[in-house]
């Protein structure tokens, strides 16, 4: 890792990097979105393009960034952090779960599992806010992290997040139009969502950049962790809700897309 300060023009240039590739990631919430809730997209093509998002999720975890920790830093860092990422996500969810936000990503095909009006839970639309901005950022802070290695931005990671974040907005606006939310809602917490990817991205390369390579290391396993937990938690359980028989080779084609993509 080098270090973040070169020179002004080279560190600010690259702040600017961070920002542009996090709001790319993030615009794919956006357009997700916008099919979610414009389109009447079947209950088998969301859980086929979910089950994709998470196995090009899988994939970027495992090689871009719980390997890239124990190269940096070994064993014991890579572990710990991705087990503290996993937990604090995890406790963020539990929270968040009981305010309405449980089924933040589910596109609401079954009763039982559809997004609560706010009629039905008072609060549940800032839950599901909320919910959403726990499940973006830590995807988006190691695209401002992987600037740090090179000067170069991990396109791999970029288009981790990029290719999961379509499926992710689809389904979870999906979701919300069936439970009445209206679209300055739904395009509202999916814009601001994509602001908060651009600013996560750059406290990524701009506040953990000053750190050691070891804290780099510890960071980038917390993030990981998060995402393994979301991808467990949120997208696994929509992709394979009433899914067709091939879904696991879908997510399989998911996994081996992102591994091409970091191995080449």
């Amino acid at each position: 890792m080098r270090p973040l300060v070169p020179g002004t023009h080279v560190v600010m240039t690259e702040v600017v990097q961070a920002g542009m590739w996090g709001l790319v990631a993030g615009s794919a919430l956006l357009v997700g979105a916008a099919a979610g809730y414009g389109l009447r997209v079947p209950q088998k093509v969301i859980a086929t393009v979910m089950a994709f998002g998470a196995g090009v999720l899988l994939s970027a975890v495992s090689f871009e960034l719980v390997g890239e920790a124990y190269e940096q830093a070994g064993l014991t860092p890579a572990a710990v952090g991705t087990l503290a990422g996993a937990l604090a996500y995890t406790g963020g969810n539990m929270w968040l779960a009981g305010r309405g936000a449980r089924h933040r990503k589910r596109s609401g095909h079954q009763k039982e599992q559809a997004q609560p009006s706010e009629a039905q839970q008072s609060g549940s639309g800032l839950a599901l806010a909320f919910g959403a901005l726990l499940d973006g950022v830590p995807e988006s802070a190691v695209i401002g992290v992987s600037l740090l290695d090179g000067g170069a931005v991990s396109m791999v990671t970029v288009a981790a997040v990029f290719i999961s974040n379509v499926p992710e907005g689809l389904s979870s606006s999906a979701g919300m139009k069936k439970a009445g939310r209206g679209k300055a809602y739904v395009f509202g917490v999916w814009g601001a969502i994509a602001a908060a990817s651009t600013l996560s991205a750059v406290l990524g390369y701009s506040v953990i950049g000053g750190f050691s390579p070891a804290v780099i290391a510890g960071v980038t396993a917390v993030a990981a962790g998060a995402i393994l937990a979301m991808v467990a938690d949120t997208m696994i359980p929509e992709a394979f809700q009433d899914a067709h028989l091939a879904i696991g080779l879908v997510t399989v084609s998911g996994f081996l897309v992102s591994f091409a993509l970091s191995h080449t």
